[in-house]
């Protein structure tokens, strides 16, 4: 068993990935003997040094899966270090009598981070959050035999291949062949472009110090309005319109009737003059 601890420097994908890949791969493979004694040491005995090892021996097979993913446009040494915390995670969790190798055992945690860092770092804005989108959004890529958008036939095919519905793989198609773009014009775009840039049309009316003053006033004036149209109301009115429709918790017919001694029919005549009643003093 052949798995000596590398350099530092050599074992950081960011610093040299070439130096990187040519280090991991001159790590030797474990055996099968080998690695279910290494995976029982760290299962029962919690060794530190077996699960570096381990580690170690399988960090090739991180860098083979993060090749398949370079089609996003993102760096491949950040890809492998997102991969190392998945085989890491993986390693932690491995059960050696499960009777499956570790790299069986591994392939889902590390595309797992793989898959969350692309969804993380691909757009500003997120193109995936449910399950079903995230399995469109790492499936439909592939899944497309050109650029041009999938007839209904394609489309209907990668549905049912990936088990989801049509319309989700319509808007995927959509979100994949969408673009980020800046808020505010660069500061190397020219006079001819800047004006297209989102901060030259798209207005922001909340943010518009009239209509904010104006609202207040409204707000205010229309509370001072119904203070005043209450206290010409008798106090039997008045309660009742306040336990209606001004509560938290709103009184109902029956209940005001209960506590006034009258019929509830009463009450809603009661209700029904105060309102119009309130209605002719604030339309004055």
């Amino acid at each position: 068993m052949s798995t000596a601890l590398q350099p530092a420097g050599m074992l950081s994908p960011g610093a040299n990935l070439g130096a990187y890949m040519q280090a991991v791969n001159s790590i030797s493979v474990l055996t099968a003997e080998e690695e279910k004694s290494l995976a029982e040491d760290l299962y029962y005995h919690e060794n530190l040094d077996a699960a570096r090892q381990l580690v170690m021996a399988h960090l090739r097979f991180v860098v083979h899966i993060a090749k398949s993913y370079s089609g996003y446009g993102l760096s491949q040494a950040d890809l492998i270090q997102e991969g190392n915390v998945g085989l890491m995670k993986a390693v932690k969790r491995f059960d050696p009598n499960r009777g499956v190798r570790l790299v069986s055992f591994a392939v889902h945690w590390i595309k797992a981070e793989m898959h969350e860092f692309i969804l993380r770092n691909w757009r500003i804005v997120k193109v995936a959050t449910t399950k079903a989108q995230r399995k469109l959004f790492f499936n439909l890529r592939s899944a497309k035999k050109r650029l041009a958008w999938l007839n209904n036939a394609e489309a209907e095919a990668v549905a049912a291949d990936l088990n989801v519905d049509v319309s989700h793989v319509r808007e995927m198609e959509g979100r994949l062949a969408a673009s980020d773009t800046a808020f505010d014009a660069g500061a190397d775009d020219d006079d001819d472009s800047a004006y297209q840039a989102p901060a030259n049309y798209l207005e922001d009316r909340a943010a518009d110090p009239a209509l904010a003053l104006e609202h207040l006033d409204w707000e205010q004036n229309s509370v001072a309005s119904l203070t005043e149209a209450l206290q010409t109301l008798d106090e039997r009115s008045r309660d009742i319109l306040q336990q209606r429709w001004l509560s938290e918790e709103k009184s109902t017919l029956h209940e005001l009737a209960a506590q006034y001694g009258v019929s509830a029919e009463r009450i809603r005549q009661l209700e029904k003059n105060a309102m119009k009643k309130l209605k002719a003093c604030i339309d004055i």
